[in-house]
């Protein structure tokens, strides 16, 4: 049993089954032995997934040209910061290295009093969340307990607070039975960014789903990640691999307009993109002096643009600052 099974088998024991969101949490986020916190790379061919942040160099080009134009819409000013939610293996600092970079990892505290753009690849996906079923006209909460020395779903008591404030303005069309995640912490971050965020905008690029696209998904949208292999039982051996859930993109566009932003665009990655290399019909991208090193980018390109960009969706919000 890996430390992450035994810590979480021994806290059921103490206390009965626990809420999915402190098994994420530990899961992914334990100090010392959490998938995120473990010091294994789990990006690439020897990782357990790749993000779009591996197809280099021409994502990074790409989204540095997008940044450029905000920076160029705000009028170029001296203090502009580009602030990276989940940095990763810091891929797009390069890329970024004309302004001031700012990386940000989820067990971090941001800085305040940024001007410019906050940039989140995959980032609230990443994020614990609690995990309800509909039953009637009422969610109940989903917990983890462990039987037989595995860990099961155990249906606890109707959920209350935040939890029910979140699922009766993002999820009540839901079907009874349908199971949907709670996703608190990603909203804690857009309040966040929001506070620490004068003016500027926040760029977030994730898989997702709008609040009317919410019936694709009636056993929600948890999946677990390793060695390029994807499950949909995320409770078998924590620690041990991703778990995510698909950014709710109605919910966090609500909150980051109720929470200063001032408005929003959601589209897909690869519209974001073809708007972007479009401008010099992806010249810089592109290039490159080796033939071999040409085709490679072009096979990036293809990848960004027609899988994972019709996958992928980018929200992008803006804050104006003071009137």
């Amino acid at each position: 049993m890996n430390p992450v099974a035994r810590i979480l088998r021994e806290e059921i024991a103490r206390t009965g089954p626990i809420a999915f969101h402190r098994f994420m949490d530990v899961a992914l986020y334990h100090p010392e032995h959490g998938y995120y916190r473990r010091g294994r790379d789990p990006f690439g061919k020897q990782g357990d997934y790749y993000t779009a942040e591996q197809l280099q160099p021409v994502f990074g080009i790409l989204i540095a040209s997008q940044v450029r134009e905000l920076f160029e819409r705000m009028g170029r000013p001296e203090d502009f910061t580009v602030l990276e939610l989940g940095p990763g293996r810091g891929e797009m600092a390069e890329f970024f290295s004309s302004w001031r970079y700012v990386p940000v990892e989820a067990g971090d505290e941001m800085p305040s009093g940024i001007a410019g753009v906050v940039f989140a690849n995959e980032f609230f996906d990443a994020l614990p969340v609690h995990v309800a079923v509909k039953r009637g006209q009422a969610f109940r909460a989903m917990l983890v307990g462990n039987e037989g020395g595995g860990f099961r779903w155990v249906e606890g008591e109707a959920v209350a607070g935040r939890i029910r404030e979140y699922l009766e303005d993002f999820a009540g069309v839901a079907e009874d039975g349908a199971v949907v995640e709670v996703h608190l912490d990603a909203l804690e971050w857009i309040a966040k960014v929001a506070q620490r965020l004068t003016r500027g905008y926040l760029l977030a690029i994730d898989y997702g789903y709008t609040a009317r696209e919410l019936a694709r998904f009636p056993a929600g949208t948890l999946m677990s990640y390793r060695r390029h292999a994807a499950s949909e039982d995320v409770l078998a051996d924590p620690g041990s691999k991703d778990i995510t859930a698909h950014a709710p993109f109605t919910a966090l566009e609500r909150h980051a307009l109720r929470r200063g932003f001032d408005k929003a665009r959601l589209e897909t990655l690869a519209s974001l993109l073809l708007r972007t290399g479009e401008r010099d019909q992806f010249a810089e991208a592109l290039d490159a002096a080796a033939e071999a090193e040409r085709l490679r980018r072009r096979l990036q390109l293809k990848s960004l643009l027609f899988g994972m960009g019709e996958s992928f969706r980018a929200l992008l919000l803006e804050k104006r600052g003071e009137k």
